[in-house]
């Protein structure tokens, strides 16, 4: 158990540190063209990278056969089937309504920047058990979603719950879906989210369902999203509950009509290095229901953004693992040039 504690601002974290309860404040976007082209990782940063739960870091269908699919039928077995696997989607696929498992140690990977899924969506956890109150041994687990579209899902597009662990959803594009985009609960951890982009729907991504929800979640729901581009989507960006630390950097945040991270239910959020620009509400800790917590460093604000409400203790993610933060006057070239589909070799 790591301890909790209120965060220090040291110089070797980061080169323009200011205090966490003081936002830094720009009044001009970043001139374009001056943020170096961005380098896509070869293997997760922040939680899905940290060895637990028997698992060391998240390699996903690694050192398994390769497949490619073009048909709803062969994905669909595919991505359900038993051992390593590589599974290649080339073409948008169209799916019948509803969602389709993962199952372990799986990479699902689309060909080229116009590849993906629609009409259905990904279920990465076993059924929904609330008598189930820790990680069972047959948990699922070692799952990497990359490059794909998302479009037009009749329900969430990427779910992931029931202590589902190690899984890490980089460089995607994700719309126009039914409910979130990414939800992510019920006692799931070690997530990393990065470089997604998220545009033209309302309900973005969800973090632990229910403040009711304490006796899975407690301990567990521990994700880091970074470099992910926030599109116009107007809430849930994310909303948390239970999850501490709960890290958010590099972010950038355009136009949310709502808000953006918002932390209740005593989850604990770490949120540094973003760029916020017109967010009605930048962050939250008091959003709807309990309080949670939030930390803030280095963050930038730019246009009719609000102010930002902050407070209480988070758990440093530094204790789990290591990371470096980019500089957020860049973020938003970055992220752009950066997020969603065809940029990463597959």
């Amino acid at each position: 158990m790591h301890r909790k504690r209120t965060l220090l601002l040291t110089a070797a974290l980061s080169a323009l540190v200011l205090s966490a309860a003081v936002p830094t404040t720009a009044t001009a976007a970043p001139a374009a063209g001056t943020a170096p082209a961005p380098t896509a990782e070869s293997s997760p940063i922040g939680f899905a990278s940290v060895n637990a739960l028997g698992q060391n870091g998240t390699t996903g269908g690694t050192g398994g056969p390769t497949v490619t699919v073009t048909d709803a039928a062969d994905f669909i077995a595919a991505i359900d089937s038993p051992g390593r696997l590589i599974v290649r989607v080339n073409g948008m696929i169209t799916l019948p309504d509803g969602m389709y498992d993962v199952a372990s140690d799986k990479t699902i990977i689309g060909v080229g920047a116009d590849s993906g899924i629609t009409g259905g969506g990904l279920n990465i956890g076993l059924p929904v058990d609330d008598g189930i109150t820790e990680a069972p041994a047959n948990a699922v687990h070692n799952v990497i979603i990359r490059n794909l579209n998302f479009r037009d899902a009749s329900d969430d597009s990427i779910n992931v719950q029931m202590f589902s662990h190690h899984i890490w959803i980089d460089h995607n594009d994700l719309a126009d879906g039914y409910d979130g985009l990414i939800d992510i609960k019920r006692g799931a951890s070690y997530v990393t989210v990065s470089w997604n982009h998220t545009h033209d729907h309302t309900k973005n991504m969800l973090l632990g369902h229910d403040d009711d929800n304490a006796a899975q979640d407690v301990g567990n729901l521990k994700v880091t999203y970074h470099h992910n581009w926030f599109d116009r989507t107007p809430q849930r960006n994310p909303r948390t509950r239970f999850g501490d630390p709960v890290h958010i950097f590099n972010n950038y945040f355009l136009d949310n009509s709502d808000t953006g991270p918002a932390c209740n239910a005593d989850s604990g959020c770490f949120i540094e290095a973003n760029y916020f620009d017109d967010v009605e509400e930048p962050m939250t800790n008091s959003y709807s229901g309990p309080d949670g917590a939030i930390v803030q460093r280095d963050n930038v604000f730019v246009g009719e953004t609000g102010d930002p409400v902050v407070g209480g203790t988070v758990e440093d993610p530094a204790d789990y693992y290591t990371y470096t933060v980019d500089d957020p006057q860049q973020i938003p070239d970055l992220v752009t040039q950066g997020a969603g589909t065809g940029t990463i070799g597959h």
